[in-house]
């Protein structure tokens, strides 16, 4: 039986590729840091299963790392500081995680002589997604400060035309508008070009915006359909940036976790970064809305801000296309029903809201106008 390490597997995504990797008949074993922002105070998150090994430290911890990688044959590495805005002022905290953590564990890895390794990556390092002007397609500049400040929010061409978003490909020149982003980057360039260099087999997975049950809820800088939701649980409007018109690619967790085995399990993904969504995409709006009336709040209605924060982006969805040949993948979940289920496990949660106390954290420091 191989055994495979997940660096993060105590979190949202890693649970669940724990579970869709035991389900196949791997051995598990976890490194977990446990971070009192995404855990609580947690010592072991009940819904990690009791047959997954949990060892507890960091991954900029060289000696936790050595003793994690014992007897491992395959590494799924996600640890990771997760949040574009909190990335923009713990600039230090977020590279340390992100990137000296990586940097640590393929130093480990050389060693180690296992051969095959997957690295969580994000949708985040294209900036804006790819668009169109006409029938010509256009990688978009970055929004100007005083496009933004203006409350002029859709993606122009360099005369001002309005472009149309198109589904994002892998074959887009990355974008990096956060600390977040360049991390990701960082650590998708370095497991590649260290695979390259070594021989050995890695993937990088562009995660969209993932969403399901067992995500942070009391965390402000998760993901966008957790934070709605512990606002509604606590009585209160989402609360959305700019139009609410910004549109996205929302991909259920038990989806990622599929792929994430399928690039494990075949060779053609070697050496590859590779779009993990649903190839579908939604308005910000339109989804709180779809959550609202799904939880039975439709008298909250969404609070549209008209503001801005510093390192968002307009559109970006996921073209699949690489992901279908390389892989085999193909979304099972549906919106709908990704929904129902999130909603099935929200009843069953309390939760933390500290999303406004977040928002003014951003403000003070001048990161939301």
């Amino acid at each position: 039986m191989a055994q495979i390490l997940i660096t993060g597997g105590a979190g949202f995504i890693g649970s669940h590729l724990a579970r869709e990797l035991l389900d196949a008949g791997y051995a598990v074993r976890v490194l977990d840091n446990l971070d009192p922002q995404v855990h609580g105070e947690a010592s072991r998150p009940g819904y990690l299963g009791p047959d997954i090994e949990l060892l507890t430290g960091d991954v900029c911890d060289r000696d936790r790392v050595r003793a994690a990688l014992r007897e491992v044959d395959m590494v799924c590495h996600l640890a990771a500081r997760v949040g574009v805005g909190q990335s923009m002022y713990e600039i230090a905290r977020y590279t340390e995680a992100n990137e000296l953590g990586t940097a640590i564990l393929l130093e480990e890895l050389t060693g180690a002589g296992i051969g095959k390794l997957l690295v969580a990556s994000s949708m985040s390092i294209y900036g804006e997604g790819l668009a169109r002007l006409g029938s010509e397609f256009v990688e978009p500049p970055q929004r100007s400060l005083a496009q933004l400040k203006a409350g002029n929010w859709e993606l122009q061409s360099a005369a001002g035309q309005t472009l149309d978003p198109v589904p994002t490909p892998e074959t887009k020149s990355p974008s990096l508008t956060s600390v977040y982003a360049l991390n990701k980057y960082s650590q998708e360039r370095m497991c590649l070009i260290w695979g390259q260099a070594y021989g050995r087999h890695v993937t990088a997975m562009r995660f969209f915006n993932v969403y399901g049950p067992d995500q942070a809820l009391s965390n402000p800088y998760t993901g966008v359909l957790a934070i709605f939701g512990a606002r509604l649980l606590n009585g209160r409007s989402p609360m959305i940036f700019e139009d609410g018109l910004q549109r996205r690619d929302f991909v259920h967790v038990t989806d990622v976790a599929r792929a994430c085995r399928l690039a494990l399990e075949n060779d053609a993904a070697a050496g590859h970064a590779i779009n993990i969504g649903s190839g579908q995409s939604r308005s910000v709006q339109e989804v709180a809305q779809t959550l609202g009336r799904a939880m039975g709040c439709n008298h909250i209605a969404p609070q549209i801000t008209g503001k801005y924060r510093a390192g968002d982006i307009r559109h970006c969805f996921a073209d699949i296309a690489l992901a279908r040949t390389l892989l085999g993948f193909e979304p099972r979940v549906t919106f709908e029903d990704g929904i129902a289920e999130l909603v099935e496990w929200l009843q069953e949660q309390v939760a933390t809201d500290s999303v406004e106390q977040a928002t003014e954290e951003l403000s003070r420091r001048g990161l939301v106008a």
